[in-house]
């Protein structure tokens, strides 16, 4: 017999989260999948061979290098600076709950520009932290004066700007970057700039970072390394940051196998920035193509488009691709997103079937 009060429903979650809906994304089997911005090119078989030879170096008995050390020494070489300045975890979405985790909170907030990711208030709201979302102008751009008076009145703890943006696309120029960043500085916050699509975009925060300014930058392998599956994500920062970010961090939370999986990848640095320049060049057609569709289509530094069907609706003009064996993300329901689909760059013939079937819906 069950225990009194045991059973579902019994141990109720905190009340805000029992509000929350998590975080996900559709998960159909289709022919055509450009609704999570993946890369539609997977890394070299040589790098598939030296993951598998790096497996079978593993000591599974023993725990993982709680460090990372060796990992975090090569992308500090990377990116020009030392080890201990850089966090690697688990996908940089554990790298922005850490972030949470160390300066969040209750009777803390995080400000973020909406349109934008929406883990970054998910992950407040999780972790007990106030929210403060400000709003971009029509063309999802960022007014710097605006934001930083935000910032001057609100005081968050953590600022975050993705560049490029998701799910726009938009890259924010360097000195709106620099003014967020003047303005978190006197405010006494920290700000976060997520570069998830960075190797797509022109321009890095990473020129920013040193010892002492209170600016962080998160990177993924998901995207450009093509290492969706791996989960790898990291953030270089003043050692400061990174001293906080492991308190929290659980021990032993990035494993044998992925940090190896990291190292290897940092070996084929050339085939990566080969994969990245062929999905720019693809971007940049099927935003041309798009163009000539009655879609209306916004500038993209990413490795997908934003679009939105001027005479159908979102949920239609989805389900008819689903139906079409074609799955893009649905972002409709999202902040200042009425009316939007969001387009992963896939191969040329993947996005061709798209742009039939769009053709079609539309005519």
């Amino acid at each position: 017999m069950s225990p009194v009060g045991a059973g579902p429903g019994a141990v109720r979650p905190r009340d805000d989260i029992a509000l929350l809906a998590g975080y996900h994304s559709p998960q159909l089997d289709v022919a055509v999948r450009l609704n999570t911005n993946e890369s539609p090119l997977p890394p070299p078989p040589a790098f598939t061979e030296a993951v598998a030879a790096a497996a079978r170096s593993v000591a599974w008995n023993r725990y993982p290098d709680r460090q990372a050390a060796e990992l975090r020494a090569r992308i500090a070489a990377r990116h020009g600076v030392t080890a201990d300045q850089v966090f690697a975890a688990n996908g940089s979405n554990e790298v922005l709950q850490c972030l949470f985790l160390a300066y969040g909170g209750p009777e803390r907030g995080a400000a973020v520009f909406e349109p934008t990711y929406a883990l970054h208030s998910h992950l407040a709201r999780v972790t007990g932290t106030a929210v403060v979302e400000a709003e971009r102008d029509d063309d999802f751009t960022l007014d710097p004066v605006a934001a930083a008076t935000l910032i001057d009145s609100v005081r968050p703890a953590l600022t975050f700007l993705c560049s490029p943006n998701n799910p726009s696309g938009t890259v924010a120029p360097r000195a709106t970057v620099a003014s967020l960043l003047a303005a978190v500085g006197s405010s006494g916050g920290l700000l976060c700039v997520d570069e998830a699509y960075a190797e797509f975009s022109p321009h890095s925060a990473l020129e920013l970072v040193d010892a002492e300014t209170p600016v962080v930058v998160t990177r993924t392998y998901s995207k450009t390394w093509a290492m969706a599956g791996a989960r790898l994500g990291y953030l270089i920062g003043p050692a400061w940051v990174v001293a906080e970010l492991e308190k929290v961090a659980l021990p032993y939370h990035l494993d044998a196998l992925k940090q190896a999986v990291g190292l290897v990848a940092l070996d084929y640095v050339d085939e990566m920035q080969a994969r990245v320049d062929a999905i720019v060049a693809e971007r940049n057609r099927l935003s041309d193509r798009l163009g000539g569709l009655p879609v209306d289509v916004w500038p993209s530094g990413a490795n997908f488009v934003l679009m939105r069907p001027r005479h159908r609706g979102a949920a239609e003009v989805w389900q008819q691709l689903v139906d079409r064996s074609v799955l893009v993300r649905n972002c409709s329901s999202w902040p200042r997103l009425d009316g939007c689909l969001r387009v992963t760059v896939g191969t040329p013939e993947e996005d061709d079937r798209l742009l039939a079937a769009l053709e079609e819906i539309l005519a």
